[in-house]
């Protein structure tokens, strides 16, 4: 299995060459050279595994055994799971009138991105004993990553981690995740800025490539490849919770709603897709809904702002992984996506070829939810269930709730009329705990862990970016500095 560039422009690498990577030096993303096809007899004998026996089936198939031997494999991928707070790491809860959450918020930080970055982590530290190496990790967040991938490699003496965070654009709580750890080898940036604005610096300093050769830079977001892995096992998971039998011709499907941001997480979905599982993605977003339009209309194009909103993760313009979605749907037509992206990346506005808005339009269904819609999804699920929602997993639960006929959603596909009976999982990627002043928006009262709780008393630390301040050079100084400790 190799792993080439989105926009085809340098060589394939392996498995180990794509952890260790950010954007491919051509300004694309690694995607597997070949998705593999399961077959029915696979997906059966899948269907009684555990979440984690899951992820190491799919591992399996995208890390070859002679770089990371089968019984190793699982011993990481055990560990990654050890501090999970659910004994099934992830969890579905059957909820009133069909609305099936799929918790993925178990892990340290309280949401879904423990799960694959604390598994990227494990990755990351085997290949650098092995070969005695040292990395600088590079990572933006809009809420939950950075704290995620910290956790992943915190007090790691051979990475160091430096995570830009956009202040004021995080919930307190997400920002203390971030500004208590306090390790050597952990740097957290306070940027006056927002999620869009603190990719920029990122982007430049991956696209020096003496740079980025000389202090190993590398990414966790979800441009780093394994974290798309990993998340693939949601969709397996979710389908087998959720499916009636698996002994119909064809087999049934099962439809999975999404909230969505960057689009690491419906990438994977895509990729499950492609891989012969039968189930219908649906991508719901907040009211910056540049994937909603691109869906709809073909409109890959960014509004005037962005617009801050009560599900804040989720608060981006520029979506880079619906670059992998493209090149999945052209049949990987790497020249096409370089024209497309390079197009887009000057002009901020993109008008998808008819055929290739035709497949996307044919693979995934789309909702946009206002914050006022997210209050009252919050608000509806508590009364119904005493069942407390994070604004992003209320995002899925607004397409629940205003979505008894579905069919318009998929508008090339007359057949879909069947999906108002088809089931229904809606993914939920972080904990209600964590969104306090969304909860009392909704007239709804938070129910805190004591570990966050304590997060308030702790000392934090960060270095602030403020606006004016060239902050890839900032960023430049910083990792030269740390690089001298080495």
């Amino acid at each position: 299995m190799e792993y080439v560039s989105t926009r085809g422009g340098t060589r394939a690498v392996d498995f180990e060459g794509a952890l260790f990577s950010g954007y491919a030096p051509d300004g694309g993303l690694l995607m597997p050279q070949h998705i593999p096809l399961l077959d029915r007899d696979t997906l059966r004998g899948w269907s009684s595994l555990s979440y984690p026996e899951l992820v190491k089936e799919l591992c399996s198939l995208f890390i070859p055994a002679e770089l990371v031997p089968r019984n190793v494999l699982s011993d990481l991928i055990d560990r990654a799971f050890s501090r999970f707070r659910h004994k099934d790491v992830v969890h579905l809860s059957r909820l009133r009138d069909g609305l099936n959450i799929l918790e993925l918020w178990h892990g340290v930080t309280y949401a879904f991105k423990d799960l694959s970055l604390s598994c990227t982590g494990q990755f990351l530290q085997y290949f650098l004993e092995k070969k005695q190496k040292h990395v600088s990790i590079l990572v933006g967040t809009s809420g939950d990553t950075g704290s995620s991938a910290i956790e992943s490699v915190r007090g790691q003496r051979n990475m160091d981690i430096f995570v830009l965070l956009p202040k004021g654009f995080c919930t307190q709580i997400q920002e203390l995740q971030m500004t208590t750890v306090i390790e050597d080898n952990v740097h957290v940036f306070a940027a006056h800025g927002n999620s869009d604005e603190i990719d920029e610096p990122i982007k430049e300093l991956f696209a020096d490539v003496n740079f980025a050769g000389k202090y190993n830079l590398m990414s966790l977001n979800s441009i780093n490849w394994s974290r798309i892995m990993v998340q693939i096992a949601h969709y397996f998971y979710a389908y087998f919770q959720c499916t009636p039998s698996l002994d119909t011709t064809p087999l049934p499907v099962v439809e999975i709603v999404v909230p969505t941001g960057g689009g690491g997480n419906i990438t994977a979905g895509c990729i499950a897709q492609k891989m012969g599982l039968p189930i219908r993605l649906v991508a719901v977003v907040n009211s910056n809904d540049i994937i909603h339009r691109t869906v709809q209309h073909g409109d890959f194009s960014l509004a005037e702002s962005v617009k801050a909103t009560l599900a804040s993760a989720m608060d981006i313009q520029e979506p880079y992984n619906v670059e992998r979605i493209l090149w999945l749907l052209s049949g990987s037509d790497s020249r096409l996506i370089k024209t497309l992206m390079e197009q887009f990346s000057v002009s901020k506005s993109l008008k998808l070829p008819e055929d290739l808005h035709r497949k996307l339009s044919e693979t995934l269904g789309s909702c946009s939810a206002s914050d006022e819609d997210i209050v009252g999804a919050m608000w509806r699920c508590w009364e119904e269930n005493h069942y407390l929602l994070c604004p992003h997993s209320a995002v899925a639960a607004h397409y629940h709730y205003s979505q008894p006929s579905r069919a318009h959603l998929y508008p090339k596909f007359s057949c879909f009329s069947f999906l108002s009976s088809i089931p229904r999982c809606c993914l939920a990627p972080a904990s209600a705990a964590k969104f306090q002043d969304a909860l009392l928006r909704a007239g709804l009262v938070p129910q805190v862990p004591p570990e966050i709780t304590a997060l308030t008393a702790m000392e934090t630390r960060s270095i602030p970016l403020e606006r004016g301040q060239d902050w890839a050079q900032v960023l430049r100084g910083q990792i030269e500095a740390v690089a001298q400790q080495w």
